[in-house]
């Protein structure tokens, strides 16, 4: 069984007189796709996230770097450039990241235990694994 549609092919496309045609960009918007659970890729993607512990100093560890920082401070007016390596805790998760950094000691706060250096990087004392002196 075969229709045709003859008498209707022809005629001009319906257009309502009562609302606005649809722009191609809302009309493209109705097939994209549907996000039900908004925000569980970030979710899964923080939860995968991974993060280091904290180590603890050993005694002999942790007398060496006071060593170091004896030295430094006793050279602090002449800006010493070191090479630090310090633990920078996580604001979402327990745990954090090691990371290092490398540049001239402006001052050392002892009330604060933080060192300051000459482009305005404060690290605190106690975050800090390790500590170099760079010479040269």
């Amino acid at each position: 069984m075969t229709k045709n549609y003859d008498d209707i092919i022809n005629l001009p496309h319906h257009q309502s007189p009562y609302r606005a045609h649809m722009s191609l960009h809302d009309r493209a918007a109705q097939f994209a796709p549907f996000a039900a659970l908004t925000g569980y890729d970030a979710s899964i993607n923080e939860a995968a996230r991974l993060t280091d512990d904290e180590i603890e100093l050993s005694d002999y560890h942790a007398d060496i770097l006071d060593f170091k920082f004896n030295n430094i401070l006793e050279h602090v007016d002449e800006y010493p450039e070191v090479s630090v390596v310090y633990f920078e805790k996580d604001e979402r998760k327990s745990g954090g990241a090691y990371l290092s950094y490398s540049g001239k000691i402006k001052k050392i706060d002892l009330f604060e235990r933080i060192i300051v250096f000459t482009d305005g990087t404060k690290i605190y004392m106690d975050c800090i694994n390790d500590i170099d002196e760079i010479t040269g």
